[in-house]
């Protein structure tokens, strides 16, 4: 598999308001797909703001308590060492509740054309 962290990629729009360090960048052996591991910093009381992704992300909780809202979805209260998977394309908001910053671990087999994330209005 070629390393894509030389080719351009479409923007992410989280990167605007939280500290995302992209760690990898892959080609994918699912066709049409690519994977993007980023490391996401969320600093406490603070919330990521609904977004979705172009595909899925599986996600794992290294630092701080996280509620994640996802649309259609409960709740879900994430601690470290939690695990969550938000499916492709689904609303969903992620709030630090601390104590301190939190850190994320994500996974994205995603579309390479599209933003690895795109802000949408508020779900329910």
């Amino acid at each position: 598999m070629a390393d894509e962290q030389a080719k351009p990629h479409p923007p992410d729009a989280l990167a605007g308001t939280l500290k995302r360090t992209e760690v990898q960048r892959r080609e994918s052996s699912i066709p049409g797909r690519i994977i993007v591991q980023v490391l996401t910093e969320i600093p406490e009381g603070v919330e990521s703001g609904w977004h979705t992704h172009p595909g899925e992300e599986v996600g794992y909780i290294v630092a701080g308590t996280v509620e994640m809202r996802i649309h259609g979805s409960d709740t879900l209260l994430l601690h470290a060492g939690n695990g969550f998977l938000i499916p492709p394309d689904t609303p969903h908001n992620a709030r630090d509740l601390g104590p301190g910053v939190g850190h994320m671990l994500s996974t994205y087999i995603v579309s390479p054309e599209a933003p690895l994330a795109s802000f949408v209005e508020a779900a329910g």
